[in-house]
């Protein structure tokens, strides 16, 4: 048995890992039973430790924002994030987050896409001495880099999963450290 996680996930969490369980996180309330609600820019992922074997997220990331104020509370988002998606991953847990990044224009024509990712962004969650830079800044993990790549071919995410030719899309395959 295996449970997946899809984050932003609209009325219809993906299924990408092929899992036997799936759940979804999303801004909206879809009443659907499996879908919980929260503001991951604001909010922490509403799950236990250690609960899923995968996280998924398209057209995700480039809504968190990097840095956000609450009143004089200085937030950054996209760290926090990023820890709350290790927080809840299993030990050897995997993410597949597939996101418009740098340089094209899809990153940014979006008025909602405030977070711009570019190949080295994946470094300061997996990487030294860019990962102990991010842990400073907050981040709480580490992930190992299975892949990064552009989505400008199908991609095989499991046996018989595929993700399609979107060419301005990076995506990252991840796995949880710890």
């Amino acid at each position: 048995m295996s449970i997946s996680l899809d984050l932003g996930c609209g009325p219809e969490p993906k299924n990408v890992f092929r899992a036997t369980e799936i759940f979804g996180v999303d801004i909206n309330n879809f009443e659907n039973p499996n879908i919980r609600v929260a503001d991951l820019a604001v909010e922490r992922i509403p799950f236990e430790d250690n609960f899923f074997d995968f996280v998924t997220g398209f057209d995700f990331l480039e809504h968190i924002p990097r840095v956000l104020y609450i009143g004089k509370e200085r937030r950054q988002p996209f760290i926090y994030i990023m820890s709350e998606v290790w927080r809840v991953l299993k030990p050897g847990g995997e993410t597949f987050f597939a996101t418009p990044a740098f340089p094209h224009p899809e990153a940014f024509q979006d008025p909602q896409h405030v977070n711009i990712i570019t190949e080295n962004s994946i470094l300061y969650f997996s990487a030294p001495p860019f990962l102990e830079l991010c842990q400073a800044y907050g981040f709480k993990g580490k992930f190992e880099v299975v892949r990064q790549v552009w989505a400008n071919q199908s991609i095989e995410i499991c046996e018989g999963s595929y993700y399609n030719n979107i060419p301005y899309q990076l995506v990252w395959h991840l796995k949880a450290i710890k």
